[in-house]
């Protein structure tokens, strides 16, 4: 089975809120099999919306990722993200 990536781009609002978010949010993916690969490095705007925060995750699979995001805990780290920034999230499947 493929592993996948979850990609998100994203806008702070509030550092503070968004803070609690991320402390949260990491035990939920790596509970699910989530290994960060890029959270908030360098990188290039070449195309798109500029948002600052880029964050990439490896998965063991798609379904793992998604049931990471359905997951209560991730669920309940994310209540702190809403209003707090500005976010698009996409889990796409590696190539075989």
């Amino acid at each position: 089975m493929p592993s996948a990536l979850w990609i998100a781009h994203v806008k702070v609002l509030d550092a503070e809120a968004y803070g609690k978010y991320a402390a949260a949010a990491g035990p939920a993916i790596a509970a699910h099999g989530g290994v960060f690969l890029a959270r908030a490095t360098r990188y290039v705007q070449l195309e798109g919306n500029d948002r600052a925060r880029n964050v990439v995750a490896r998965f063991p699979s798609l379904e793992a990722a998604v049931a990471c995001y359905n997951s209560e805990a991730y669920q309940a780290a994310l209540s702190h993200a809403k209003g707090a920034s500005e976010r698009d999230l996409v889990i796409v499947e590696e190539n075989a």
